[in-house]
């Protein structure tokens, strides 16, 4: 109950993010992926969880998003958040069949990002590492696609705008991650 209570008031709500400094995920294979490490490259960081609908809806294309664009100039880290055992996370994205890293999120990991208010949270920073879009709800690949052909011909080589949907102030994460 607590979980759908979650997942209403997040898409009611709106979410806001501040642009993180960098961030330091590990993923549940141990390795370790900071915004840094991807400079030059879009960075799509997805907060999910194995009881949530539209999560689950956008995985697919998450996924082919990754595989089109991995080691060219995008990268996307799925965080799985609310969950009792970090095993069946694994498992589930392995039977998702889901090629992106997964990380298992928790409150030392959403406190390195600003209010996530509600599942899926999706936040896209620019090759600089700027945070441009934070969306709630489900997400598709064309959709990413077209957000990032329009920062690229907004703003060829400028500045990108930050932006976020639905709302605002910088602050403490609202999700801990915690079951």
């Amino acid at each position: 109950m607590n979980r759908l209570i979650l997942f209403l008031l997040g898409c009611c709500l709106g979410v806001g993010a501040a642009a993180a400094q960098d961030f330091s995920l590990s993923d549940a294979r141990g390795k370790t992926h900071r915004l840094s490490d991807y400079r030059g490259k879009w960075v799509v960081v997805n907060f999910w969880a194995t009881w949530c609908p539209p999560c689950l809806e956008e995985m697919p294309d998450l996924d082919a998003l990754y595989a089109s664009r991995r080691g060219r100039d995008l990268m996307v880290i799925g965080v799985a958040l609310d969950f009792q055992n970090p095993k069946e996370v694994v498992e589930f994205a392995d039977n998702m069949l889901v090629s992106y890293p997964i990380v298992l999120g928790d409150k030392k990991v959403t406190d390195q990002f600003a209010r996530i208010r509600g599942l899926p949270t999706t936040l896209i920073f620019d090759p600089k590492g700027k945070l441009v879009k934070s969306h709630l709800g489900g997400i598709t690949r064309k959709q990413i696609e077209s957000l990032i052909a329009s920062e690229k011909s907004a703003r060829p080589g400028g500045e990108r705008r930050s932006g976020s949907e639905g709302g605002g102030a910088a602050g403490r994460p609202e999700f801990d991650g915690a079951g």
